[in-house]
């Protein structure tokens, strides 16, 4: 589509700035149809649909969490039926929207990916596997909300950990997100998680494999890279980061896709606050601990125990001599 010349700008100064400013912008956008950093959002799917569809899928998941609700038991099939029948009329059009991404993408394009033949019955095949995996996600789930009670001595109900936890809205709207991403939906799962980590300050890429029972504890700061594998009855504490090292690339400087570049943490492991681990061959063995602020860029064996030696604190007592007014002496400390 071309895009038409400069106008002439009339009318008073405000009018003149306004109309010479758009006549600056307009060439800065392409209107090609190409996947390219400069390309108008045109065609592309609609974030407010699938964030929505996110939430209702959750409230699916956990009844009365996003949408007030009060189910009976008798009720409860037609409410799930709704609620399902919602998530589809919303995502289904946006995976739609989605797919050509796969070949037409950036990364499609240069890995020479095929084209659907029919991308709308695609989706609806995407959407049935999605749906005939729904009862698996819920059992997740409830183990996740039992891992998250058994984990925090603060917790004193169930109904707190589902209505209020941010954790387990992370969690929830990853093992989401994660079963479109497996059946290789483009830009709909990123959306989810995205949205996820606003709301919650924990980044879950929506590629990363997570295991039963897992509980984030506060949330915030939380970072799980893509190709990142988590076992069962692991629990992360805020601010930790499971993430890459350096990227391979490829022959035209660009980061290579598709090979493990973040860590495998193995069942029963617990990391404290601020811990970093890095690396796609990193491995944390079964049942170790990793103490808050460590910096991990290797594999540690089962039943490992992680920290970092205690730091050195030396404080000076305030003067008591001179002007009551007088500046007292900054600590001093030997870290």
């Amino acid at each position: 589509m071309s895009t038409p010349g400069p106008r002439t700008c009339v009318g008073d100064a405000f009018e003149h700035c306004l109309c010479s400013a758009v006549d600056r912008l307009r060439p800065l956008y392409a209107d090609s149809g190409e996947d390219r950093p400069d390309s108008l959002l045109r065609d592309y799917p609609d974030t407010i649909r699938i964030v929505e569809g996110l939430r209702v899928l959750v409230d699916a998941m956990f009844p009365g969490r996003v949408f007030p609700a009060d189910i009976r038991g008798d009720e409860l099939g037609v409410f799930l039926l709704r609620r399902l029948s919602m998530a589809w009329r919303l995502l289904r059009p946006e995976i739609e929207r989605a797919l050509p991404f796969r070949w037409r993408g950036a990364a499609g394009r240069s890995e020479h990916a095929a084209p659907a033949a029919d991308p709308r019955a695609e989706s609806i095949r995407i959407m049935r596997e999605f749906c005939g995996r729904l009862a698996e996600v819920r059992t997740l789930l409830v183990a996740d909300v039992q891992a998250a009670y058994d984990g925090d001595p603060a917790a004193l109900t169930f109904a707190e950990v589902q209505l209020a936890y941010p954790g387990l809205l992370a969690i929830a709207s990853h093992r989401i997100a994660h079963e479109l991403h497996t059946r290789g939906v483009p830009i709909v799962p990123r959306v989810m998680s995205e949205w996820t980590h606003a709301q919650t300050g924990a980044d879950i890429h929506p590629g990363a494999t997570v295991g039963r029972s897992f509980f984030i504890d506060h949330a915030t700061g939380v970072v799980v890279g893509e190709t990142t594998v988590i076992g069962e009855r692991v629990k992360l504490y805020q601010g930790v980061t499971l993430g890459a090292r350096s990227f391979a690339l490829d022959a035209q400087g660009s980061p290579v896709k598709h090979i493990k570049r973040h860590p495998t943490v193995e069942d029963g492991v617990v990391i404290y606050a601020n811990a970093t681990i890095l690396g796609g061959d990193t491995v944390i063995g079964r049942g170790s601990t990793i103490g808050g602020n460590v910096f991990l860029t290797h594999s540690i064996p089962a039943g490992s125990v992680v920290t970092v030696e205690d730091a050195r604190v030396r404080i000076k007592s305030r003067s008591t001599s001179g002007s009551r007014h007088a500046p007292a002496p900054a600590p001093d400390f030997d870290i």
